[in-house]
């Protein structure tokens, strides 16, 4: 026990151990998986097939193309939204610490976080209905407006389920905002001001350089979590109208959970995790091409 390195392997092992067991094994069993042609309705064993089921992925009616082009625009349009206004209200309260009530107002804030995906998106689907959904009644008695199917119109309902997606999540944006904003050096702030800094620039040099690695940390965290969008969309439209709401993780959990071809949808899973893998390594390269610039200077 007095061996340093003795004492760091006891620390390490039970981590270790719970990511061999719950990440890289699961990882493995999938990726192999996808070679097979494995249907847990058909009673046949599991047949070795290749790529067959990637090409299937590709040439399939149910083109993946399709999906991905609406997922990267729920992603693309939410995630911009959402850091835009969190940094907007996060630069808020940072300037406001003494705002009557903003412990308050703070709390309400981050409040949508809490609430699970499911009970959401059944709580802003009886909010949308066109019947006796909230929205509808003031628009129909507060403006006199004709009542509004904003599910079921195929040209509203993709940005209604975005909108209820930057309801709860622009709050995080606002957390990782504060976080940011609490990393820059006071001394910096107050020397930038002394010397008269335009506040722009006071933004790049100074607040940006500092809190860039949490806002990006929290980007990345925000893509990957649109991009896997699943349980809000099902007690909302479950992909519809038509086809207006259907992204990539609705696929797989209709191929791997309702039609149960799980080699087709093990195929399917290991696409999107290289598709996460690259966001990532973009995420990562850009963090750090600062720093190899500087490194090269």
């Amino acid at each position: 026990m007095d061996n340093p390195r003795t004492r760091v392997f006891i620390l390490l092992a039970p981590v270790v151990t719970f990511f061999v067991v719950f990440n890289t094994i699961p990882t493995l069993w999938l990726l192999g998986l996808s070679f097979y042609n494995h249907s847990l309705t058909s009673g046949m064993p599991p047949e070795f097939i290749g790529f067959k089921n990637f090409v299937a992925i590709f040439n399939g009616k149910n083109s993946i193309w399709f999906d991905l082009s609406r997922t990267f625009t729920f992603v693309i349009c939410g995630v911009t939204f959402q850091t835009l206004l969190g940094a907007a209200l996060g630069f808020l309260f940072w300037g406001s610490k003494n705002m009557p009530g903003r412990r308050i107002a703070l709390t309400l804030l981050f409040a949508p976080m809490v609430l699970t995906p499911v009970a959401t998106g059944t709580f802003f689907r009886f909010i949308y209905d066109p019947t006796f959904g909230v929205l509808n009644y003031i628009a129909r008695d507060g403006f006199g407006m004709a009542p509004i199917d904003f599910l079921g119109n195929p040209k509203i309902a993709f940005w209604a389920v975005l909108a209820v997606d930057s309801w709860m999540w622009t709050p995080f944006m606002t957390l990782m905002t504060l976080a940011a904003l609490g990393s820059v050096p006071k001394a910096e702030l107050e020397a930038a001001e002394i010397d008269r800094v335009p506040y722009l620039r006071r933004l790049s040099l100074v607040i940006w350089h500092h809190g860039k690695f949490i806002m990006m940390l929290g980007i990345l965290l925000r893509t990957i979590d649109s991009f896997k969008t699943l349980d809000l969309i099902i007690p909302m439209t479950k992909g519809g109208p038509g086809q207006s709401t259907r992204l990539v993780a609705l696929e797989l959990n209709k191929q791997s959970f309702e039609s149960f071809n799980m080699g087709w949808s093990s195929a399917y899973a290991v696409l999107l995790l290289l598709i996460s893998i690259a966001m990532t390594s973009v995420f990562i390269y850009v963090l750090n091409l600062r720093r190899r610039k500087e490194a090269e200077e």
